[in-house]
């Protein structure tokens, strides 16, 4: 079942590995263009994940991408680091937060 972008934001902060956030006191911001386009962040703070729509003004992290990468990356149908290389996805800010993102999120639903 694939969801939607709306949907995938909504489930992400519940997909937050707790263990893996110990310590991580950050903002991940998404930047999503094309068909559904829109801004989404997730505050990670005392391990838990708190979704913020329409984002932040000052992200730790920002991720740019279209609506059908990002879906892939989250489902675990894209490598995020391959989609990175080929520039299908563009990272700004932390660049050591961003490498930790798949090990922060439960990409299996």
């Amino acid at each position: 079942m694939t969801l939607t972008v709306g949907e995938l934001f909504d489930e992400l902060p519940g997909r937050l590995r707790s263990e893996a956030a110990t310590g991580v006191e950050s903002t991940l911001q998404w930047q999503l263009t094309d068909l559904d386009p829109g801004v989404w962040a997730i505050e990670i703070k005392d391990c838990q994940g708190r979704l913020i729509p329409g984002g932040v003004p000052e992200p730790d992290t920002t991720f740019t991408t279209t609506s059908d990468i990002w879906l892939a990356i989250a489902e675990g149908r894209q490598d995020a680091m391959k989609a990175f290389m080929t520039g299908k996805m563009k990272v700004e800010g932390d660049m050591t937060l961003a490498l930790r993102v798949p090990e922060l999120f439960d990409t299996t639903s």
